[in-house]
Order: structure tokens, then sequence, then C-alpha cells
């Protein structure tokens, strides 16, 4: 039976909730259902890109144009009262530079990718998938979002306070971070203790949401749904799920004690005998380790990549066997990879510590755990790329993007190698190379994937198709602009050029005879590049504006979908009605075979849904019992 057919035979159950008919606030904004939840995190963590892309946008012309005055399409947002405080003679400062790089850091990771990947997608798809009506936990589900909400406005809220938002990088590392602000005489409204409040609620809303969909996907399995009957996007959120139940709570627990730290001077990351500029030798217990706060960073900052590069796996593995119609290569060996991958994510933490000083033996047990990390990642970018082998592409929207996101992340992987290796380490650390291959994995790597994502269940949300010319517009300069932005920040960092300088680095252009400059000439030569690259920084904004008109126009003048399964896809989401109504399915619905049989010899069709029933007079092994949903 098709989708549409059962859609057709059991409409009547799309009635069972006009008895008591929820009000719009119930429906639309405080809504338990898990669509509705995927839909906010979508728009909410989209708009926090844009805030995040803006950050950034400042910070590229400080860096091509040091000694000019921020142009007025970027410097409208300073009102009057912020020039004086965060401009000098319209020009950015160190301060101000600072205050961008850690917010724009912070936003597009815990407020922008992880909330779209794993927020967004994995509740809108996951319970479709498995044939569940909801989330296991559909209170606790609102409840996730909310608090992350909060957590983020209460981390932006910081740029309106004296302070400023917090000025310690991403990482906020003490002791820095223990100083910062330390002028303002109620810390409460400190920029700095802003960023660790608004740190604390972001964890604790993904650990609410780990714990939903680690239940929901154990637990909520429809009929015959047996492990290896999962889409591999249900496998990634499952162990994305584990990997932020596991990681984030070190690092919340190291946010309270620096908070701790901050507002009751307690000393557990401030150690003794600290001096500084303006106090002199600092009065502190003291005896704390700054070190320490690094391990808890990392501890989690290492698995959170693969929190936010998992779910964008996810969607490509969905998009490429529905578009090359056959099954996608080795998906046992994918599901093995992502679960080593998982594990080993916990064991490479230190390789972001190499110049802390530690020992060689410590440092070679974190080189051979971070090259052992490569494989299970090449198996999955492997495997993708040899579905593509023999298949008959349909180049859809979603398609260009998913082709376009393996070449990128491997290009992002293939950077990060020389980085596990503690002597290449040493010459490249704190340099662009870093930044480089980090943002090859995230910008093109994950969000090509996400893109590609909006893309493949766009119809089954909204009932219409995006728009293909409004996508190719989309497309096509971003992939070049990205490539122009990052590819000159591996080069420049190869030559040493540091991080952080706000000015472009100004200091490596010094001529004078008693100037000390470690690396002479050679990144004086690569400075021009830093104007290529915030050329094409504000290009790709520009070209952004193609996506966001056709989210909101095809929503109205998209052409309409003609069946429930417009891919022609395998997947339990395809057998729902479009868009999904309350409860989701309209049939008793059952997995009968595994998740990608496309081109099956002998059958009728070059696709077999998951949810058709064997034609067959052979006896069929039986499906499972049917679980509880609730």
């Amino acid at each position: 039976m098709s989708a549409h057919a059962a859609t057709a035979d059991h409409s009547h159950h799309d009635d069972h909730g006009h008895h008591h008919e929820p009000g719009f606030l119930q429906k639309y904004v405080f809504s338990t259902d898990h669509k509705v939840i995927g839909i906010q995190y979508g728009i909410t963590a989209m708009l926090f890109l844009l805030f995040g892309f803006y950050l950034m946008m400042v910070m590229r012309w400080s860096i091509a144009y040091p000694h000019e005055p921020l142009p007025g399409w970027m410097s409208w947002i300073f009102t009057d009262n912020w020039k004086a405080r965060w401009l000098q003679d319209g020009k950015v400062t160190g301060d101000t530079y600072n205050m961008f790089g850690a917010m724009h850091g912070t936003i597009m990771v815990f407020l922008g990718v992880v909330p779209l990947g794993f927020g967004a997608f994995g509740n809108y798809v996951t319970p479709l998938q498995i044939g569940a009506v909801d989330m296991a936990f559909p209170k606790l589900n609102m409840m996730s979002y909310w608090i992350y909400l909060v957590g983020g406005l209460v981390m932006c809220a910081s740029f309106f306070m004296e302070s400023g938002a917090a000025k310690s990088g991403w990482t906020n590392y003490s002791p820095l971070a223990g100083f910062a602000d330390g002028q303002i005489v109620n810390q409460w409204l400190a920029g700095q203790t802003q960023w660790l409040l608004g740190l604390v609620l972001l964890i604790t809303s993904s650990l609410l949401g780990s714990v939903n969909f680690i239940t929901t996907i154990i637990n909520l399995r429809a009929r015959g749904m047996t492990w290896m009957r999962m889409p591999f996007f249900v496998w990634a959120m499952l162990v994305t799920g584990f990997l932020l139940l596991l990681a984030f709570p070190p690092l919340e627990a190291a946010g309270i004690m620096q908070l701790v730290d901050r507002v009751f001077h307690s000393s557990f990351f401030m150690p003794s005998g600290l001096f500084t500029k303006s106090e002199g030798l600092v009065e502190l217990s003291g005896g704390g380790s700054p070190l320490l706060f690094q391990h808890l960073f990392w501890f989690l900052g290492h698995p959170e990549v693969y929190v936010l590069l998992l779910p964008a796996i996810a969607c490509v593995a969905e998009i490429i066997p529905a578009n090359t119609r056959r099954p996608i290569w080795g998906y046992k060996s994918m599901v093995y990879g992502v679960i080593v991958l998982g594990f080993l994510s916990f064991i490479v933490w230190a390789h972001h510590m190499y110049l802390t000083g530690m020992g060689p033996k410590i440092s070679t047990w974190f080189q051979i755990t971070t090259v052992l990390i490569s494989v299970p990642s090449v198996i999955l970018l492997t495997a993708l790329m040899i579905s593509l082998w023999g298949g008959s592409i349909r180049f859809t929207p979603a398609m260009i993007w998913a082709c376009a996101f393996i070449p990128m992340f491997g290009i992002g992987g293939l950077t990060g190698l020389p980085l596990a290796f503690n002597l290449v380490d040493l010459h490249l650390h704190d340099t662009y190379y870093v930044i480089g291959h980090f943002h090859y994995v995230v910008a093109p790597g994950i969000l090509f994937g996400l893109f590609g994502g909006v893309h493949h269940w766009y119809p089954k949300i909204t009932g219409r198709y995006m728009s293909k010319t409004l996508n190719h517009l989309h497309f096509w300069p971003t992939l070049v602009c990205m490539n122009f932005l990052f590819f000159p920040m591996l080069i420049q960092g190869m030559a040493g050029f540091h991080r952080r300088w706000y000015n472009g680095g100004d200091a490596y252009l010094a001529k004078a005879a008693d100037s000390a400059n470690v690396f002479g000439k050679t990144v004086a030569e690569h400075i021009d590049l830093n104007i290529t690259m915030s050329w094409a920084a504000w290009m790709m904004a520009l070209f952004q504006l193609p996506f966001i008109a056709n989210v909101f126009l095809s929503l109205f003048r998209g052409k309409k979908v003609e069946s429930d399964n417009p891919w022609h896809a395998t997947t339990l989401e395809w057998a729902t009605p479009t868009p999904p109504g309350h409860g989701n399915f309209t049939f008793d619905v059952a997995a009968y075979r595994g998740p990608y049989e496309y081109s099956q010899p002998g059958a009728s069709e070059d696709y077999t849904p998951q949810w058709d029933k064997p034609q067959t007079d052979a006896p069929v092994e039986s499906p499972q019992p049917a679980k509880a949903h609730h």
C-alpha cells in the first residue's frame, strides 16, 4: 500500500484532535509536537547563524582594512552610544575584535550549528523515521527548546551591558576569563559572567534533548524496525545523543566552577602568584589549575566536533541513495564506523593542548588516538563516495549540496591530519592553518550537508518544493566564496600567520632593523590575502539572500507536491501525510525490510518502501511486537 493510498483510506484518523483543538500559543509557540519544536529550533538557529555571520564580517573588515573606519553598511548596528565605546574613530578596536571573536565562535557552534543539526533535523525526522508518534518525553522536548532560547538570549544580551560581551575567546580559558570584566562591581552583570550563565543553560538544554533522543530511539521504534533496519540518520542521532550526554557534564561542571571563581572569588582555576599589569601581585586564595579547565573544556570540545558533523553526514546519507536510486554502499560499515567514531572521540581531546607542556608519553598516546579516529571518518566518507558509483544520479537541489559536501569535508578532514602530530602542531598551533582546517569542516562541510537536508525534507514539511533557480543562485557562489575564504587561511597559517591579530598582522610588516619578527618576510608576502578572504566573506553573505528568499517564498509560491513521497524514497517518514498531522501516521506502520532497498531485482518499481508488505506467498519474517508509545 502506498503512503497516498494509506492516507486516503485512513483520513478519519486525522480528525481525532478536533474535539480539543489547541489554541495558537499551545499549537505553535509552547508546542509539545516534535515537528513544531524541530521547526522552532531550525528558525531560531538560522537567526543566530545570521548574527554570528555579521560579527565575522566586522572582524574581516578589521583584518583587511585595519586603518579604515567601518563602512556604513556594517556599522549601522553601532548606535551613537556604542560608537564611542566599541569603535575608535569608526575603527574596530582590539577589545571589540576580541568580543566579536569570542561571541562569533560561541554563537556559530553552540547557538547555530548544533541546534540546527541535532535540534531541528533530529527532532523533525527521527520520530518519523522510526515510526513513532512523537518523542518519548514531549514536554521535556519543549523545555529543552525554551532553555536553549533563554541561554542564547542571555549570552547575546551581554552585548548591551556596560562590560560588553565575553572577550576571552570562545574557549574561555582561565585565568584570563577569571579576570575579564573585573572592573564591573556587580559581577552578575558582567559579560563574561553572562557567557557562563548562558553556557550552563545551553548545556542543560542539550542534556535534556540527548536523554529524550536516546530513550525515543531505543523504546519507540515501530513493529519490525530492528537495529539494522534503522536508517543511518537515526543511528547518527543516537550516537550524537550519547556524545552530548557523556561529554557535556564535565564542561557544565567547569562552567559552574568558573562562575564560582568569578562571583565568589574561589580558586578552582586561579593559580597562586598571578601578576597583572593593573593590579600587580593579585590577592587570591590560589592553588587552582588553569590546565584543569582546558582539560574539561576539550573533553567536550572534540566530541562536540562530531556533534556538529554527524547530523550533516546523516542528511547526506539519506539524500544520496534517494537520488542515485541504489542502496547506500556499506550500510553496516557506516553504522559500526559511527559507533567507533563516537567512542574514539572521547580519547583524543588533548591534541588541542600539545603546547601546554605535556610529556612525550602522554602526547604519543593522543597522537595515536587522533590518527586512529580518522579511520572511521574515512570509512563514512568512502561509503558515501562509492554510493555515487554506478548510480542513476538525479541532480536535485538536495543532491547538489550532498555532492559538494563530500570534497569539502574531505579537505577539512585531511588538513586536520598534520595537526595530530606534536612536531607539526608546534609550528601550526594558533595560526590561521587551524582556523582554515576547522572552518572547512564546519562551514562548507557541515552547512552544505544541512542545506541539502533543508531541500530534501522541505516538501514533506510544507507540501511544496523549493525553487531550483534560487538554489543555483545560492549554491554556486557560496561554493566559490567558501573556498576563496578558507583556502588562503591554510596558506597564511603555514607561513606562520597568527590567528588573533585584530589589525591584520600589521606587526609582520615592520621593516625596522631592530624589529623582532620571527617569521621574516614570509607572512608579509601573504598579508594581501586578508583582502581576498574578506571580500569572499562579504560576497558570501550577499549570496545567502537567495536561500532566505527561497525558504519563505516557497511556502506560498513553491510548486505543490503531487504525492506524499515526491522523491520515491524508502524510509518511513515518506509514509506520512504531507505535512504530517498530529500523531504522524494514519495507519498501523511497520518496517518489513531495510531502509535503502532501491533497484532491487524482481521489483516492479526502482524503490521498495519499508512499509510495503511483501507481495509473496512465501512465509515472511513476522515484525516484532509493537512497543508502547507512551
